[in-house]
């Protein structure tokens, strides 16, 4: 992967809530790195954090040059979950008050959720709790093979509540249904079997070639069609196949055929040429 450096269109944003506990890197080819940068706090989710990482993730919002973005940890850990004096200042406020504290989790969850680009978490060391909620919103999830993983809310309690649509959707219900009621800590292996992780790596420099491999991918596809195929994904879970969806995804393919980015690629490939949107 080439080198970080500041991209002007990242640059050219207000990201300055992220100068210190969220850095964002970027590089000429719009691959982005989001790191959570409270390493001597495992990386854990304060208020101060969890506000960086929306104002960050909503920096890629529109931003027609960023193909794929990376999330990872500083300081070889992924994400411990909770803060622990966040959670103890959370125990002697109102109900409202944390209503509005979990709502600004989910809404920082949702913000990643809807970037049009390729999300992937790059987990290593600890997911716990919203932290493996934070890996759940991802596109993909590339982990270390000693990573760990759990949702420890109901030991304290609690319920993984502003993460759990994000790692239904991943693990599916009765995974989770077993995962959030006995609060076990999980390898990467079973990660992967369940579906909240999609590959295993050795060590940090299987997430350095994995990294590698994931941008060569996405710099082989249309920016537009993969921001139209996330959609497409959204659509269709879960409906009926009937003659409204049919209808549907033959407009939506029959659009894509006559739009800019179907023209160029269907040429491209008759001339046997590279598309405009390929690197290099």
């Amino acid at each position: 992967m080439s080198n970080p450096i500041a991209d002007p269109l990242v640059e050219g944003a207000d990201v300055s809530a992220t100068s210190n506990l969220v850095r964002l890197d970027a590089t000429a080819e719009g691959v982005v790195i989001v790191t959570l940068n409270r390493p001597e706090r495992k990386n854990a989710f304060n208020a101060d954090l969890i506000s960086a990482m929306e104002e960050a993730f909503r920096t890629l919002h529109g931003q027609e040059h960023v193909r794929v973005v990376f999330i990872r940890g500083a300081g070889g850990t992924f994400c411990a979950g909770a803060d622990l004096e966040w959670m103890r200042a959370a125990a002697d406020r109102t109900e409202a008050d944390n209503r509005d504290d979990a709502m600004q989790m989910a809404v920082m969850l949702k913000t990643l959720w809807d970037i049009p680009a390729l999300t992937v978490a790059l987990v290593e060391g600890a997911a716990f709790g919203g932290g493996a909620g934070l890996a759940a919103a991802c596109d993909l999830a590339i982990s270390t093979a000693d990573a760990k993983f759990a949702f420890s809310e109901v030991r304290l309690g609690l319920v993984a509540a502003t993460i759990s649509p994000y790692v239904v959707q991943a693990i599916g219900p009765r995974a989770a249904r077993g995962l959030f009621a006995t609060a076990r800590t999980f390898d990467a292996a079973y990660a992967e079997q369940i579906g909240l992780i999609t590959e295993v790596v050795e060590g940090a420099a299987g997430l350095d070639k994995a990294m590698d491999r994931v941008i060569d991918h996405i710099l082989s596809c249309a920016p537009g069609a993969v921001a139209d195929s996330k959609r497409l994904v959204a659509e269709v879970h879960g409906r009926a196949i009937d003659h409204r969806l049919m209808e549907m995804t033959a407009h939506r393919i029959a659009a894509a055929r006559v739009g800019e980015e179907g023209q160029e690629g269907v040429r491209a490939f008759l001339e046997r040429r590279k598309p405009s949107w390929t690197a290099g």
